[in-house]
Formats: C-alpha cells, structure tokens, sequence
C-alpha cells in the first residue's frame, strides 16, 4: 500500500503547492507553475510503478496541476490569460528540451558521476517531448475553450461542473494521443516501447488517475476564487 498512500499525499502536496504559488505570486505565480509542472511531468513519465495492482507512469498528478493552473486562470481572468499560460509551457517544454540535447552531448571528465544517469533520462526526452507538446497544446487548447464555452453556458454558475466537464474531455485527448506517440509509435519510424498489454493498462490507470486529481482539484478552483477575492486586487 506504500505506493498507493505516497500517492494520494503527492497529489496534496500538488494542490497545495499551486494554491500557494497563486496566493503569494498571483497568475505570474501560474505561469511559473505551468513552466515547472511541463518539464517535471516529463521526466516524471518514464517512470513506471504498479498502483492498486495495475501498471501506470507517473507525472499524471503534476501534469493534471496544469488543468487546473488554466482553469483558475480561466475563471478568475480571462480565455487569454489562460491561452498564454499554455503558451509558457509548450515554450519551455521546446527549450529544455533542446538545451538538455546539448547538454549530454558534451563529453564528460574522468571525474564524472552524472552522464550516464543524464544521458538515461533526457536520451528519450526527444520522443516524450514530441508526445507531450503534441498532446498538451491540443488538450491544453480545448480545456481553455471548454471551460470558457460552459462558463458562457452556465452563466459564471455551477464551478464544479464546469471544471470536471473541461478537465476529464481534455484530459481524455491529452491521454489517447500521448500514449499512442510515446508508447504505441509507428511501426518501424518509432517503434513501440512496450507491449500492449501494459500499454493498455497504463492508458486506463493514468486516466483514471487524471479523472480522480480532476475530481480532487475542484474545491481548489473554490478557493482560488476566495484568494483572487481577498488576497488579490
């Protein structure tokens, strides 16, 4: 049950993390936190654990903090202050990307402890990279536009339906075209990484996990609307 509890404490420790970006640094406080969630989600991804008997990867949490980081700024601002932040991140995505590239193509001292272990991670960076800018901005760009559309549908009413709507449809996207560019690929121009069994059950558990933060983050969009209220003119 290890990995099931750390999990459920990641996620709140997620929530919590962002909520207080917001409340001390504002929507700059969401940009920085959408720079920070793309790349860690990232790396995160090419883990892979076995949670309540069935095989996922990780970076589902953090990579759902990025739903909501839009959607607060979707509903406390504006469909455009939401757009940029998904701009920030598909930007720093592109640039960590590239600069890590060079990074471990530089050849290492005697004295070096960290290439092999850089290398292992950001070697397949390229493939993540493309399977998560691909499946970001499109799912990423229909959350903002969902939420923004049953916003106007709803009159500014019924918050938590307006998140969950937006969030589990976007995250749906997001999750068939990132699994099928990163894991399934095209035959023999990116092969496939894993069998199809486990490419099914990582499929069902990320976004099962993605649908339960979806679920978990609503009454954090509550709260920002309290911080934006009190705390932020």
């Amino acid at each position: 049950m290890i990995n099931e509890v750390l999990w459920l404490v990641f996620m709140l420790v997620h929530f919590i993390a962002i909520i207080l970006v917001y409340r001390f640094f504002g929507r700059n406080g969401l940009y920085a936190w959408m720079a920070v969630a793309i790349i860690l989600a990232n790396i995160q991804v090419m883990k892979t654990i076995s949670i309540f008997g069935l095989v996922t990867a990780l970076g589902n949490v953090v990579y759902g903090t990025t739903f909501l980081a839009t959607d607060i700024l979707c509903e406390n601002y504006s469909k455009k202050e939401a757009r940029k932040a998904v701009w920030i991140g598909f930007f720093t995505l592109i640039a960590a990307t590239i600069i890590m590239q060079i990074c471990i193509a530089f050849v290492p001292h005697a004295s070096d402890i960290a290439h092999d272990a850089l290398k292992q991670i950001f070697s397949m960076l390229p493939r993540i990279t493309v399977a998560s800018l691909t499946a970001y901005i499109i799912s990423q760009l229909h959350d903002v536009w969902a939420f923004h559309f049953w916003k106007r549908l709803f009159k500014g009413k019924h918050l938590w339906i307006r998140n969950n709507f937006s969030t589990m449809t976007s995250q749906l996207i997001d999750n068939v075209i990132f699994t099928w560019i990163a894991f399934v690929g095209f035959g023999s121009l990116l092969p496939q990484v894993f069998s199809w069994s486990i490419i099914i059950q990582i499929f069902i558990v990320s976004y099962v996990m993605k649908w339960v933060v979806a679920v978990f983050d609503t009454p954090f969009v509550y709260i920002s609307r309290i911080i934006k209220k009190k705390y932020l003119h």
